[in-house]
């Protein structure tokens, strides 16, 4: 029989989860604890989940606090979801930064962040996106840098290997064709496609020590879930890391409010994306 949470149980194991990566659980998430953590407190032989927290308090237990992390993490994802922003990003704002750069020393160079990329298919779409728009991508100095705090998310975005279901649902018939193979559990991302994108575990609360500066950063649906005070630090960090002519996307659920005085909104193919303020206006 499944050992049920208590109330101190989902207040331990939420404060822990919010310490670690910034995810907030409300008091009601006592089913979800209890599906996703009740195989690690039988493994550990805790007697209830705020026990299992206290030992992944434990400075010896990083690879406890990890597992956690994956399981109460991972969230359900598919390729092109709320299409819009893909939309945007081929008609408006790839064609304008390809003119911006025309005259400057890198003409070529795109670089984009998926950030709080969940299992790969966020940053596969945006490959799949660019290699549509520019037949010589692999002349391009192109890198798409994705994130996710989850390890095990991580690892399977890395391998790029879906299962049937995962492919058909959003991805267009064509694509699956030219960007995906036959493999054992399903389908693989291409070589071609894979090779654009670095993939990479990072904390969206910790520093983004020696990231770089982007183009284009997706953090779609992954805000929501912090508190106003760290959802605020972490779009003027996201500022910080955008070029002067950048833009950033993030999930409809996510209020403007959060995005400070550092980005004015931009509607674009049914999307609203958000530019630092100082860039030039795109008509």
């Amino acid at each position: 029989m499944q050992l049920a949470a208590s109330a101190t149980d989902v207040e331990a194991v939420s404060t822990l989860v919010s310490e670690l990566c910034g995810v907030t659980l409300g008091a009601s998430k006592g089913y979800l604890i209890e599906a996703r953590l009740g195989e690690l407190v039988d493994r550990f032989h805790c007697g209830s989940y705020q026990e299992l927290a206290n030992q992944a308090r434990s400075l010896m237990n990083d690879a406890l606090r990890r597992e956690i992390v994956d399981k109460m993490t991972t969230n359900e994802t598919l390729f092109f979801r709320d299409r819009s922003p893909f939309e945007a990003l081929q008609h408006k704002i790839i064609p304008h930064l390809i003119d911006a750069k025309e005259k400057t020393a890198y003409p070529t160079r795109l670089r984009i962040w998926s950030a709080g990329c969940s299992t790969g298919q966020e940053p596969y779409s945006i490959a799949m996106t660019l290699s549509e728009m520019i037949p010589d991508i692999h002349d391009w100095d192109i890198s798409i840098f994705a994130t996710d705090v989850s390890d095990d998310a991580i690892k399977t975005a890395s391998t790029g290997v879906y299962a049937a279901h995962h492919v058909e649902r959003g991805l267009p018939s064509q694509f699956r064709e030219k960007y995906f193979q036959p493999s054992t559990g399903g389908w693989q991302v291409t070589d071609a496609i894979r090779s654009l994108i670095r993939f990479q575990r990072a904390n969206l609360l910790e520093p983004f020590t020696g990231f770089g500066r982007f183009d284009v950063i997706f953090c779609r649906n992954v805000a929501i879930y912090f508190t106003p005070e760290r959802r605020v630090d972490l779009f003027k960090r996201f500022a910080d890391s955008l070029s002067a002519d950048g833009y950033l996307f993030v999930g409809s659920a996510e209020a403007p409010s959060d995005l400070t005085h550092r980005f004015f909104p931009e509607d674009h193919c049914r999307s609203t994306v958000y530019r630092p303020h100082g860039s030039t206006s795109l008509t």
